[in-house]
């Protein structure tokens, strides 16, 4: 039973994370909007490392970049890259106090953006300001809430 609990409960968070990241924004908030979905799979690859890792993060990337219509494989690539360092790190960073975790949170969210950036010039030489950046700042600055509301999901529903 805590089994089906728990891929309902990481399912349906996963849903409201890709509507966060696909939702039509006005262009002057779609550049703080964060990586919803890579906060979801950092969070849960913390919290439940054997259930929530790099096939689930891979499997994720290849739908996050289908409904964004990115080239397939970006999205899946850097949100298995960051998973399995999330994975590997799972003890350390759940140790961490709020400051240290969104620092480390930050440093996912630009090796993300990086290797998105990355995947993205090899069709396209292409050049970046410092606002292709912002998303991954806020994706930290908004982490505390992120970690506490999802934490709070988890206790309430037994997910360990």
């Amino acid at each position: 039973q805590n089994n089906s609990i728990t891929w309902l409960v990481v399912a349906v968070g996963l849903l409201i994370a890709i509507i966060l990241r696909i939702i039509s924004l006005p262009q002057e908030f779609f550049l703080y909007n964060p990586d919803w979905v890579l906060l979801f799979l950092i969070y849960w690859a913390m919290a439940i490392p054997e259930r929530v890792g790099v096939g689930y993060a891979w499997c994720t990337g290849l739908l996050t970049d289908a409904l964004t219509g990115r080239m397939l494989g970006q999205h899946a690539l850097a949100y298995a890259v960051v998973s399995y360092l999330c994975v590997r790190m799972h003890q350390r960073l759940r140790l961490y106090p709020f400051s240290q975790q969104s620092f480390s949170v930050l440093m996912f969210l630009l090796l993300s953006q990086l290797l998105i950036f990355w995947t993205q010039s090899i069709k396209a030489v292409n050049a970046i300001g410092l606002v292709y950046w912002l998303p991954s700042l806020v994706g930290a600055l908004i982490w505390p809430a992120v970690l506490v509301t999802l934490r709070r999901v988890r206790r309430r529903y037994n997910i360990f």
